[in-house]
């Protein structure tokens, strides 16, 4: 079963930027689609960005878009999100997910794998 584990979260100012990682345990997960999703307080997980297994097909919510890139690397099993001009409504506990389709979707119970999560705080 494929691991998925996270990192780069942390504390910023808002204005900044954080890139986060996801590393794969499995070189399968290189066919897979992949995701990012947050979870704040009190609020339901909620889609982030996705891109497909060939990196040739992202989506992102309306929130992040123009801000937020997701990207991969095959080789490095390992998935990116580049977070830019942070806000404070931003801030969430950040997890990466797999799913074995190879075409990317918002939807987070269509993932099969999911990383522990990474905390990321924007202060205003």
């Amino acid at each position: 079963q494929a691991q998925l584990i996270e990192s780069g979260g942390g504390f910023v100012q808002a204005g900044g930027s954080l890139r986060l990682s996801c590393a794969a345990s499995e070189r399968t997960v290189t066919s897979y689609a992949m995701g990012w999703f947050r979870q704040a307080p009190g609020n339901e997980r909620e889609f982030v960005a996705a891109i497909s297994w060939s990196g040739g097909t992202t989506f992102y919510a309306d929130s992040v878009k123009g801000r937020f890139t997701i990207s991969r690397d095959s080789a490095k099993n390992t998935v990116y999100l580049q977070m830019n001009s942070l806000k404070p409504e931003d801030t969430a506990v950040y997890y990466c997910a797999a799913t074995i389709l190879s075409v990317p979707t918002t939807k987070p119970d269509v993932y099969h794998y999911w990383g522990q999560g990474t905390q990321v705080t924007v202060s205003s």
